[in-house]
């Protein structure tokens, strides 16, 4: 609100500031009509009198010297005058400049050209008064509308019932703050660069011109040279009888000769370089020029190809609902079968595309599922629609500000000085850019397992050694988990490649460094992630030990997987919390979503979103540990919660789940979900309740111990019965065998 009464009392100030000075033309004679300013807090002017016909009457203007006193005056007054008496001198002026004056103003004066130039002039400044008048009344009405919305809001606030309620008020203007202060950083952000970027054309701009210069300077000097040259070789035609004490001799006439030749290729070239340096700064000076211009026609065919996936992935998902329904006869099912097919062979015959989607990402995935069966790949080409839509508008809109953040937030600090903050932590969850990954993961890494790498610096080392000398239990396993990780990363496809072998050797190191667990079906897939990103098997190795022993709780990956339990008990609370009617659903149809997580938080979804995703989720995983797993599988149920819910099939609701993770392709609306829609998650509840479930986990798994140790009781007990029966009947036996020996002698 006073912002707008702030702007309102600008623009007043600026309109009657324009309206004290007098454009004066020396070369004509005519006079104008002035009118002078009032203050704001004067009462508006008075209606200008009409003007009276040009017949015996001549206008006249209060010349430039009056004014000028009249602002002395009241500059020497201090502005003290009242409002009232500046009204009437303000009217005694406009009644004098309408008054005529025939002694003082000549014929030529009053001839129509000059009335003319008058009329015209004050229907420029009645003009110019009507607009300002407009600008005036559109500021107040952004004021009022200012007013309007404090009073909506401070009513909503006084009407709520509660003090939870306006709390929940301020939190969400204070999240609206945040969320503009941080638009408005990014744009600060965007305008540095900018400037940047033009600064530093500037100064190629003016490295050229200089350059162009020199090379100017130099073809003068070559022609003077030449001009010279050329005067010598005249006289030396003109005169051939010259003798060579006169003049120079025939050898030198040659060379002098090819001299000038030689001066001459060098002017053309220095020309033809002259006209390359002239088109590049044509060009550079263009780009400039024109840069705002390409980049919003960028973004706009961006944008309009982005819709046009998104009409065609719509369509195709029409086409998908008609091929599942049961209602169709043969010829309706039959035309349906060749729109799919006709759609699927599309992609052969498009043209050039903006952004088109790659086979494989930078990490070597697949960026679209390969499904086998044919029905299938319908699906296929609608998820890839999906990301290339995606792609197109977070690359524009997001991913090139996230990389300009990123580039000013790491060059102000080495990266081996990088330290925990808000801001690091703002950056890693929208997601580090690839260029920079490697290095953030790298000294995560290094920063969470510091103390381990202190205490034996050459630890990998010594493993490695040591598995060449004995081989460990697990070793087998290993080998046989190897050919079944990662199987649609193109780095992982073959068994004889590369990273397969690292992956190996990574494995049986961590098999001797922590004994306790060894190895455990679900690591071979951590560390491939690692060994992607991190390249290093060393630096993969600590990756792996960082999560298995530090990030994750203890016996997470032991044999009994007690805390990998205790986390499932922990995520149905939540989710019971958070999504009360998607646990209903799964309550009504007997669904145990556990089946289905397990494996989740186990391998931190590996193998279960889309690579982008994916890694988007590790890079917030490694700086801020386990929380963010709960935060992402809660988000993926809240993502998809509609869809669950319309199903009513058990046997359904168990396959939609086990493919559901990997459809989801709008990396930035899941992640708004995540770190957004799931707030408050405070640690503290989530460590007390695993302590809680752990608790009770742990009681009843010795409870079952108990259960088998009285069982095994049991069963010993039952085996002693058995002897005995087995003895009895052999004493029968040998009975039955000597009475018949008896008969028979």
């Amino acid at each position: 609100m006073l912002y707008w009464l702030q702007q309102l009392q600008i623009k007043r100030w600026q309109h009657n500031t324009s309206l004290v000075k007098i454009p004066a033309e020396p070369s004509t004679t005519s006079t104008q009509l002035c009118q002078l300013p009032s203050a704001p807090w004067e009462a508006p002017p008075a209606p200008p009198v009409p003007l009276t016909p040009p017949a015996p009457t001549v206008l006249s203007a209060p010349s430039v010297s009056s004014v000028t006193n009249e602002s002395a005056q009241e500059a020497k007054t201090g502005g003290k005058s009242s409002p009232s008496s500046s009204m009437n001198k303000r009217e005694k002026k406009m009644t004098s400049s309408l008054q005529p004056s025939g002694e003082k103003v000549s014929g030529k004066e009053g001839s129509p050209v000059d009335k003319l130039s008058r009329l015209q002039h004050e229907v420029f400044t009645l003009t110019e008064e009507l607009k300002s008048q407009k600008e005036l009344v559109r500021l107040l009405h952004k004021a009022l509308e200012a007013a309007q919305q404090e009073k909506r809001t401070s009513k909503q606030f006084l009407s709520a019932a509660g003090e939870q309620e306006r709390l929940e008020l301020v939190r969400h203007k204070e999240r609206c703050i945040a969320d503009l202060d941080g638009r408005l950083e990014a744009l600060l952000k965007d305008k540095e660069e900018l400037e940047q970027r033009l600064a530093m054309q500037d100064c190629q701009v003016n490295e050229l011109q200089q350059h162009v210069q020199l090379m100017m300077e130099k073809n003068n000097a070559k022609q003077e040279v030449i001009l010279k040259l050329s005067e010598q070789v005249a006289a030396c035609m003109a005169d051939p009888q010259r003798t060579v004490a006169n003049s120079m001799g025939t050898e030198t006439f040659c060379r002098l000769q090819e001299k000038i030749e030689n001066l001459k290729d060098d002017i053309e070239a220095h020309k033809i370089q002259n006209k390359f340096l002239n088109c590049e700064i044509y060009q550079l000076t263009k780009l400039w020029r024109n840069s705002s211009e390409e980049k919003g026609l960028l973004m706009k065919c961006a944008y309009v190809e982005a819709k046009n996936c998104q009409i065609e992935s719509k369509y195709l998902v029409v086409l998908r609902r008609l091929q599942e329904s049961k209602g169709l006869d043969s010829s309706q099912q039959e035309m349906v079968k060749r729109l799919i097919e006709d759609s699927l062979q599309g992609d052969k015959k498009d043209g050039f595309k903006l952004n088109p989607v790659s086979e494989y990402d930078d990490y070597g995935f697949k960026t679209i599922p390969d499904y086998e069966v044919e029905d299938v790949k319908l699906l296929a080409k609608i998820q890839a629609l999906e990301i290339l839509s995606n792609n197109l508008r977070n690359n524009e809109m997001v991913d090139k500000p996230l990389r300009t953040r990123w580039a000013n937030y790491l060059a102000s600090r080495p990266l081996d000085q990088l330290a925990p903050s808000p801001e690091l932590k703002g950056l890693i969850r929208c997601g580090i850019p690839v260029e920079y990954r490697e290095q953030v993961w790298r000294w995560i890494v290094r920063t969470r397992t510091q103390v381990s790498r202190k205490w034996n610096p050459n630890r990998y080392q010594e493993l490695r050694k040591h598995c060449e000398v004995s081989e460990h239990l697990a070793s087998r396993q290993i080998r046989l988990d190897l050919h079944r990780t990662l199987t649609s990363n193109k780095h992982f496809s073959s068994p004889t490649s590369d990273a397969v072998q690292k992956l190996q050797r990574i494995l049986l190191a961590f098999s001797w460094q922590n004994p306790t667990i060894g190895y455990c079906q679900g690591l071979n897939r951590l560390a491939a992630i690692a060994l992607l990103v991190l390249k290093g098997k060393e630096d993969a190795f600590w990756c792996l030990v960082a999560v298995v022993e530090i990030i994750m709780p203890q016996d997470y990956y032991s044999k009994t997987l007690t805390a990998s339990q205790a986390d499932q008990r922990v995520f149905r609370d939540f989710l019971a919390e958070k999504m009360p009617r998607l646990m209903a659903h799964f309550k009504e149809h007997s669904i145990d979503h556990s089946l289905i997580t397990f494996n989740w938080f186990l391998v931190v979804f590996v193998e279960s979103l889309v690579s982008d995703i994916l890694l988007r989720a590790w890079d917030a995983f490694l700086y801020e540990g386990t929380k963010v797993i709960f935060r992402y599988a809660l988000a993926l149920f809240k993502y998809n919660e509609e869809d669950i819910l319309k199903i009513h099939d058990n046997l359904e609701i168990y396959q939609y789940l086990r493919f559901f993770t990997k459809t989801i392709s709008d990396g930035r609306k899941l992640m708004t979900i995540v770190f957004n829609d799931m707030n408050p998650f405070p640690m503290k509840l989530l460590k007390n309740r695993r302590e809680f479930h752990m608790e009770r986990l742990t009681a009843e798994l010795l409870e079952l111990e108990r259960i088998q140790e009285e069982f095994v009781k049991e069963q010993q007990v039952e085996c002693k019965d058995k002897d005995l029966d087995t003895a009895v009947n052999e004493d029968e036996e040998v009975i039955q065998t000597a009475v018949s020996l008896h008969h028979t002698s």
